[in-house]
């Protein structure tokens, strides 16, 4: 069996640095904060260009912190889309506020920019595009339509830290950037984990200590907040992969420019905008009859998985916000066709080849 994401050969690959700074935080002890933590973080913001990163627990907490520092309550609106992971609306609704939905562009799977104006009424107070597959969102147009109605933006870079937009970097492209450090994406830890990033330091102070209960002081609470703290194991854990992380990144992007050279005139290879960059956190495709596809490579040992399934407003959680079928056409099109495969940057090319040729059989 091809590993989906090879996560195994990663870790024996960093084994020894990765031991010798898990042991380091195990022989002091320090398993919440300390200096493992305040360094990661300044190695993020420099990686970012971001001038403050704050780690945090998983990218849904980031998400999370970052609409509570915008101050979202009961009866806002946030603007988002409804092809993506449950993480970047659950927030939303999770805050009391409403989820508003618009559909996707055909081609990168990303918010269509052209339909948000549209949604935006008296109560809107936010934006929050994704960053589907490791691509940025067309970020321009939409910081453009969030200062004509003074709206803040978060980025919810889940997927697609490391990635460019017109040469900057993905968390650095609005007001407010997550990202998520679950194992699999593209720089992962051992466990959950995840980070805030803005150019603000009202902000960055704010998420700070909205991560942690809202203390502004030890037992002195400026704000109602969270246990939203990254423990000290995953940050030395991230430490050493962050150093290894650009060439990965050119791994990968290599990695699937060669699938899609190989596969273009079978199915439908992921499209990236000249001005920008992803990171292929998945490597997804679309074909027309997936169950059969996907059947096909299982059968021979190809693992694929689907990101994702099912659109987020036909979701039974989401039915109080009223959507039905045919809402949003381009997400509950796209939701039927697409599958992933496998991607990693320590994906063999005998096992890439293997791939391809039970694909264009």
């Amino acid at each position: 069996m091809i590993p989906f994401i090879d996560l195994k050969k990663q870790y024996k690959q960093y084994k020894e640095e990765i031991d010798k700074e898990i042991f380091d935080v195990l022989n002091s002890s320090m398993f919440i904060g300390g200096e493992k933590i305040s360094n990661l973080e300044k190695e993020l913001a420099n990686f970012t260009g971001s001038e403050y990163a704050i780690s945090c627990s998983s990218g849904t907490d980031a998400l999370l912190l970052s609409l509570m520092a915008i101050d979202i309550k009961p009866g806002d609106e946030v603007v988002t889309t409804p092809f993506t992971f449950i993480a970047t609306a659950e927030v939303i609704s999770f805050l009391g506020a409403k989820p508003v939905f618009v559909d996707i562009d055909e081609k990168t799977y990303n918010i269509d920019h052209t339909k948000i104006e549209e949604k935006i009424t008296e109560n809107t107070k936010a934006i929050l595009p994704v960053a589907l597959y490791g691509q940025p969102s067309d970020m321009d147009e939409i910081n453009n339509i969030a200062k004509k109605y003074n709206l803040k933006v978060i980025e919810d870079a889940a997927q697609s830290f490391g990635a460019t937009y017109k040469n900057k970097n993905s968390c650095n492209l609005s007001d407010i950037g997550c990202t998520s450090f679950f194992p699999s994406k593209p720089l992962g830890c051992y466990g959950d984990g995840g980070a805030v990033f803005t150019n603000n330091e009202d902000l960055a102070n704010k998420i700070k200590m909205l991560a942690n209960h809202g203390q502004n002081a030890r037992y002195k609470h400026k704000y109602i907040g969270i246990n939203g703290r990254l423990d000290t194991i995953q940050a030395a854990v991230l430490s050493v992969k962050l150093k290894y992380f650009q060439e990965e990144i050119k791994t990968r992007q290599n990695i699937a420019k060669r699938y899609s050279k190989l596969l273009q005139d079978k199915v439908t290879v992921p499209y990236i905008k000249d001005d920008r960059t992803s990171v292929y956190a998945q490597y997804s495709i679309r074909v027309t009859d997936r169950e059969n596809f996907t059947n096909k490579l299982n059968q021979n040992g190809i693992p694929t998985a689907i990101h994702y399934p099912m659109p987020l407003h036909l979701q039974e959680c989401f039915l109080y916000l009223g959507y039905k079928n045919g809402d949003f056409p381009i997400s509950e099109m796209i939701s039927t066709q697409i599958v992933s495969l496998p991607m990693s940057s320590f994906l063999t090319v005998e096992d890439q080849n293997r791939i391809v040729k039970f694909i264009n059989e």
